[in-house]
């Protein structure tokens, strides 16, 4: 695809097709910078919590197991925040770019700005290096190990835009991707990478296969014509099933990863209250498998936005457990 100068922006003032109605950027934001922060999803914020939470789930699990919260920890929680903000936009322009001819082709993403003219493929590089380069300067401020994760999190980040191409399970490698903040968080904290961080990471990939799963079915029509493969589109009429299977690992692996962070220094009520948070984001992921309907695409987005709370429900029983 060529370089060539944005085209006017649609009828519909560039507002791509799967943004909330009411989103801030196309009421609030100057019209010169919409494109540029539709770009990093401004628009649909569910991406930034979705890579913000596990980082805090981290964060958390760190100070229940070491019993050292600190006022660095804050430092941690916020930049945490920031930093999340700023690579899910580097990390959605980095994928915009790449998959700019797949996105003219599918009914749902050609209203993005690349495919839809709003932005050239020079000015979007650009704007992702931005990004990249204040994330950096965020991961600065942590301790030289979590630096160095936070340096290794862009391999993953890089490749998942073309797992797509090879593989049926993208969604494996968007776990990798958005799950990794639980063990830079938990070593920003604790100045190591421990066993508890690693298993909360492999429930934090659990989850991302079963809300990005839910995701992908509103293209698969779509991805069938132009050849893009999905676990949507693997699982197909199954998906029901395979959800299941992803929520019990989900619950299953951050229970293990809780017991393994409190036991050490958290008393037995702080271990209780700490073990009910998986146990409840699984109700929550149940209840999603309730309303399932893979032939409603408007169905499957509202309920890939609700695991925003999802993955709120176990980071307020976290919390919580740090009081006692």
């Amino acid at each position: 695809m060529q370089d060539n100068a944005p085209s006017p922006e649609p009828s519909n003032n560039g507002m791509v097709a799967d943004a909330y109605s009411d989103n801030w950027v196309d009421l609030y934001a100057p019209a010169p910078t919409r494109p540029y922060l539709r770009l990093s999803r401004a628009d649909r914020p569910i991406g930034t919590w979705l890579l913000l939470l596990p980082c805090w789930w981290g964060l958390t699990l760190a100070m229940l197991y070491d019993g050292q919260p600190t006022w660095h920890d804050l430092w941690i929680f916020i930049g945490c925040a920031i930093g999340a903000f700023l690579m899910r936009g580097a990390g959605c322009t980095w994928n915009d770019i790449t998959d700019r001819e797949f996105d003219a082709q599918v009914a749902r993403t050609r209203s993005r700005p690349i495919p839809s003219g709003q932005v050239t493929v020079k000015g979007a590089t650009i704007w992702m290096v931005v990004q990249a380069v204040i994330s950096f300067a965020i991961l600065l401020t942590l301790n030289s190990a979590a630096i160095r994760l936070g340096v290794l999190a862009l391999v993953p980040v890089a490749i998942y835009p073309f797992a797509k191409r090879f593989t049926w399970w993208p969604q494996m490698f968007l776990g990798l991707a958005f799950n990794w903040g639980a063990l830079l968080a938990w070593t920003a904290h604790t100045g190591r990478l421990d066993a508890p961080a690693v298993v909360l990471y492999l429930a934090g990939i659990a989850w991302t296969l079963f809300y990005d799963t839910i995701y992908a079915h509103q293209d698969t029509e779509d991805d069938a014509l132009i050849g893009v493969k999905s676990t949507a589109r693997l699982f197909g009429e199954n998906s029901g099933q395979w959800l299941r299977r992803f929520l019990m690992a989900t619950v299953g692996l951050m229970g293990l990863a809780v017991v393994y962070a409190v036991l050490p220094n958290g008393s037995v009520f702080a271990l209780a209250l700490a073990i009910l948070g998986p146990w409840a984001m699984g109700w929550h992921m149940a209840w999603q498998l309730r309303g399932l309907d893979i032939h409603n695409s408007a169905k499957m987005l509202q309920l890939f936005r609700v695991n925003r709370d999802t993955g709120i429900i176990p980071l307020l029983f976290f919390a919580a457990a740090l009081l006692l």
